[in-house]
């Protein structure tokens, strides 16, 4: 099959939407729906609901499939769709195969959550989901530092339609080993750490990246990507020292409010409840005015 129009998705800014809570604490739709389109309106062209940044592992599969069904009906044909699919095989095989159907074009594949993961392994399952579904583009999620690009090219080889790598291990001169030993232009690479990681994987072959922020500042993160795209490496220094602080508060103590700061964002913009389920936890108060504060700075003009 032609997957270039979905290539070409990946080689952009990949967006993580949030999943906003209600008071009930369920779903809340109409604001999944309006924070989704405030990012089409901002240029988004790739979405992956059901990401980390959407509390993927939070979420029930009853939820996960209606956040597939809701992304898929408002992005209609403004953005490709990658859905975040993952656990066990059965549940990873049923949920690629309810994107497919909902009219997804894609799906991401969540690094196995198993404390004992082979490589070969990692190719079973990742080779079982993508011949599930042979219409969609499939991207495996990469946060295991121990798997090479023999494993990954192995993987293309058996399956022509995994045709992106989002990366995710913090090591620069690792991803590009891996890129080139994988195969930098058989797969989509795409800087799986955002904007703090971007740049320097940019430099090593990473066309793509995801964002988190995207869903507070759009234009900063196309910003980010407009600067990468015209090799304006002074420009895209800029953006990111911007943005640092902020995605430094997300990294800090392993992650550990990587999405109460974006939801603490958003918030400070009266757009969704700061609402996170554990094992996440809401921003403590004192650091809430320091969020406050860097929102307020990215509605300004840069100096």
């Amino acid at each position: 099959m032609d997957h270039s129009s979905l290539r070409a998705a990946l080689a952009d800014v990949v967006a993580i939407p949030v999943t906003p809570f209600g008071a009930d604490g369920g779903i809340d739709e109409d604001t999944y729906r309006a924070l989704l389109r405030r990012l089409l309106d901002g240029g988004v062209r790739a979405v992956t609901p059901g990401g980390n940044t959407g509390e993927f592992y939070a979420l029930t599969p009853e939820e996960r499939r209606r956040v597939t069904e809701l992304t898929v009906r408002v992005a209609g044909d403004r953005a490709a769709v990658l859905v975040g699919v993952g656990h066990d095989l059965p549940t990873a095989v049923a949920a690629a195969r309810h994107a497919r159907d909902t009219g997804a074009g894609m799906v991401m594949v969540h690094q196995p959550v198993h404390p004992y993961v082979s490589r070969d392994g990692w190719i079973d399952y990742h080779h079982e989901i993508a011949a599930a579904v042979p219409e969609l583009g499939v991207v495996p999620y990469i946060r295991n530092p121990l798997l090479d690009g023999a494993t990954i090219a192995r993987l293309g080889e058996l399956c022509p339609n995994v045709i992106g790598v989002k990366y995710a291990v913090p090591d620069a001169a690792r991803f590009g080993a891996v890129a080139r030993d994988a195969g930098l232009d058989r797969f989509v690479w795409i800087a799986g750490l955002a904007e703090l990681y971007a740049p320097a994987y940019w430099a090593m072959g990473a066309t793509g990246f995801t964002s988190g922020l995207v869903n507070v500042a759009p234009a900063v993160s196309l910003a980010l990507r407009d600067a990468l795209r015209a090799g304006d490496y002074r420009a895209a220094a800029g953006v990111w020292e911007r943005i640092r602080p902020f995605e430094e508060l997300r990294a800090a103590d392993q992650s550990a409010d990587n999405v109460t700061v974006v939801k603490e964002a958003l918030e400070a913009l009266g757009l969704c409840r700061r609402t996170v389920r554990p094992p996440s936890r809401a921003l403590p108060e004192t650091r809430r005015a320091v969020v406050a504060g860097m929102v307020k700075d990215w509605t300004e003009p840069a100096a």
